[in-house]
């Protein structure tokens, strides 16, 4: 097991198996294994269950005689399930199991950008909370989100997740999402309708680039911009544009492209920007919820029964 797991999930599935549990996060420097190297540490520890996060499985690994293959993400694109499912080789997924985690990094980031929370903290720890002769109450006053609108784009785990919580703090939200019934906007429509614009789609080849120039003109005046999900679904280059005009009024990013962003990115000088390096998903609760998942599954499929997560359930036919 390399990918990162703990709780009950993990207990039970110490209980299942002999556990050699060694996560790739934990590694100094990062470890993330090639197929060729899964392969040859899968025939090292001999064993006939892999669970993985990051590291890839492709052949050779489909030769080892695996039982199961388990993936902590909702889209195990780190195999390949063709050559899994050739091979007779069951495939777990945990989709949701980060839904809570980023909804809550959604909020964190909308509250951020909304009340300047970033700069008024760094005012009070580099001893300016009185700069340029004012008082923190003229220079950080914001707008309340309650009773204003948020638009959704993509009504997935991390959407519905979201839509509830941003509910709840009084907001009326709607959403776009070609594939699912409750999503009752056209993009469109989001976009003009929406104070506060959500990204929460897969990168697909509908999808990336989606927000650009001319989708942030159809944003209303003084509109916030907030990307959980994946940089490639906007173009950064015209968030720039759209910040610097004062048509969004603020931005708050969970993700760039090569998941690096040069120091000298205009984002980075702007003050109505909270910019954090992909970590929507990182809490303790992620992997414990993905390894009671894993567990479960694991059980079902070792039982004879049809494990809930499972992305090629066609092996399993008699």
């Amino acid at each position: 097991m390399t990918a990162p797991l703990r709780g009950p999930g993990f207990a039970k599935l110490r209980e299942l198996a002999d556990v050699v549990y060694d996560p790739w996060i934990d590694q100094s420097p990062l470890r993330i294994y090639s197929a060729e190297q899964l392969a040859e540490r899968i025939s090292a520890e001999a064993a006939d269950v892999v669970v993985v996060e990051s590291d890839a499985v492709r052949a050779p690994v489909f030769d080892l005689g695996l039982r199961a293959i388990a993936s902590t993400r909702g889209d195990p694109n780190n195999v390949d399930i063709a050559g899994a499912t050739e091979a007779g080789i069951p495939v777990l997924n945990t989709p949701g199991r980060n839904a809570d985690a980023v909804a809550e990094m959604a909020v964190a980031l909308l509250l951020a950008v909304t009340r300047h929370l970033v700069t008024a903290d760094s005012d009070v720890r580099s001893g300016n909370m009185f700069r340029d002769g004012s008082i923190p109450y003229q220079r950080f006053r914001g707008a309340e989100i309650a009773g204003r609108t948020a638009g959704l784009v993509g009504l997935g785990a991390v959407g519905r997740a979201l839509r509830w919580r941003l509910t709840g703090l009084g907001l009326r939200v709607i959403a776009y999402d070609p594939y699912h019934d409750e999503a009752e906007h056209s993009l469109d429509e989001l976009l003009a309708e929406a104070d506060v614009v959500s990204l929460h789609a897969p990168v697909t080849g509908d999808t990336a680039g989606m927000i650009g120039a001319k989708q942030f003109a159809a944003m209303r005046d003084g509109a916030v911009f907030l990307n959980t999900a994946r940089a490639q679904l906007h173009d950064t280059d015209a968030l720039v544009d759209a910040l610097r005009s004062g048509k969004v009024a603020a931005a708050g990013l969970d993700h760039f492209v090569g998941e690096w962003l040069p120091t000298d990115h205009p984002l980075v000088g702007m003050p109505n920007v909270v910019l954090t390096p992909h970590i929507g998903g990182a809490t303790w609760d992620t992997e414990a919820r993905q390894a009671q998942m894993v567990a479960d599954d694991l059980e079902a499929l070792l039982s004879g029964n049809t494990p809930a997560h499972i992305v090629n359930p066609e092996v399993l036919a008699p």
